[in-house]
């Protein structure tokens, strides 16, 4: 009974997306007709994300113990984040090495039937960065398409916020206020988890079944290989590297929830209040959570990074591109590395990883068409590396800055 009690929540979510995913495969499009009922559910979840952010990293970083802890936590957190993204490249790397998605494929009649592409925009290197960590008004940096804007925003409001000391303890008595209310609201919102999730389900997998074809199928086999592999080869490694036995069992005991919610959703940005609620469940502290998570559904794609290896790989094989020599595999992996880190936290939001690809190796802007129907079928898969990585990602983070023995004073 104890047992049901625990996972009663992740067996009404996991029967949820089974239903889902039954009534699409079996009414295909017909299943659209239940999105609404999903749609609603996620809006409410992404009304509460800008707040959520906003307030939960200002508070961490306001009630940081001082700038030296801070600074020891966003060193360790870009040390770990680059770290399994590079790892996950290579692996990536790796599997289109050993199997490539288009031999022996005819990719003259995939090109045919492939819808219109986009027009792209130019940009210079300078301004992608402009964009990509500011807003030119205040108030654009409340909009979930600007969530990491909102963290630079966050973390300087923090930042100030500690550095005033006792005159600007009001502030932070605010926003941890305002953090304590906004995690409850999101406590309300996923009552309706099972039901919303299951519906979204129900209608992506309906639409998504007749894209699977050909050169594209293979692609969606080779990465769902390699996401079994990452995911519980790798971020077992990682729970381990954490906090030994103990980390691998708190990690899988807590994971299965922020699993399925980014399955269902394909969002990394919706997933974040599960997420947060998961790593404090593992013993993970406040303030390397509440900067983990967040910054990690933007910055922080191990999921994003192989699929950029096989999108370029993909389009090198079309091609007919050198893939061998030691600057096209540094410049792939680095691409990859980079389409991991600019990829938008939302459902199949990753134009600008794509439109990046085409512009570094010289690709018509076009072809970014071809490109988006590899996105959309391993959007799902590719989601769920992307957010339970964050949560290993928070142990790593507290295992570096809290010492070796930290999870086990957790559960002593």
């Amino acid at each position: 009974m104890k047992i049901l009690k625990n996972y009663a929540f992740s067996l009404f979510l996991i029967a949820g997306i089974i239903l889902g995913g039954a009534a699409g495969l079996i009414f295909g499009d017909k299943a659209s007709v239940v999105r609404p009922i999903g749609e609603l559910f996620l809006n409410l979840m992404f009304v509460v994300i800008v707040p959520l952010v906003f307030l939960s990293v200002s508070s961490a970083i306001a009630n940081m113990q001082g700038m030296k802890r801070l600074g020891k936590i966003m060193g360790t957190i870009f040390a770990v984040f680059f770290t399994t993204a590079l790892i996950a490249a290579v692996i990536a790397f790796v599997g289109t090495t050993i199997y490539n998605p288009l031999k022996g494929v005819d990719m003259s009649q995939i090109i045919k039937n492939l819808p219109a592409a986009p027009e792209a925009t130019a940009s210079t290197i300078g301004e992608t960065i402009v964009k990509t960590f500011t807003v030119p008004d205040f108030l654009d940096l409340f909009s979930k398409s600007n969530l990491l804007p909102l963290i630079v925003f966050s973390i300087l409001l923090g930042l100030a916020t500690s550095m005033a000391g006792a005159k600007g303890k009001p502030v932070a008595d605010f926003l941890n206020a305002g953090t304590e209310v906004i995690l409850k609201m999101v406590k309300v919102i996923m009552y309706a988890a099972p039901i919303g999730l299951g519906c979204y389900f129900a209608d992506t997998v309906g639409k998504l079944g007749p894209q699977i074809i050909n050169g594209y199928l293979n692609s969606f086999l080779l990465y769902l290989v390699l996401a079994v592999i990452y995911y519980f080869g790798a971020f077992t490694l990682y729970a381990f590297i954490a906090g030994g036995p103990l980390g691998v069992k708190v990690y899988w005991k807590n994971v299965i929830t922020p699993s399925i919610t980014a399955i269902a959703t394909s969002s990394s940005a919706a997933c974040i209040p599960v997420n947060l609620q998961a790593t404090k469940k593992m013993g993970v502290p406040d303030d390397i959570a509440e900067t983990v998570i967040p910054l990690g559904a933007n910055t922080h794609k191990d999921g994003s990074v192989m699929g950029g290896i096989i999108k370029i790989i993909f389009l090198f094989t079309l091609f007919g591109k050198d893939m061998t020599s030691p600057m096209s595999i540094l410049a792939i992996i680095g691409v990859a590395f980079l389409v991991g880190a600019v990829m938008g936290a939302i459902p199949s939001g990753g134009m600008t990883g794509e439109l990046m690809i085409c512009a570094v190796f010289g690709f018509n802007p076009e072809l970014v068409g071809t490109i988006m129907i590899i996105s959309t079928i391993i959007d799902i898969p590719a989601t769920l590396l992307n957010s339970t990585g964050n949560t290993v990602c928070a142990m790593l983070v507290s295992r570096f800055v809290e010492g070796k023995n930290w999870l086990s004073k957790q559960f002593a």
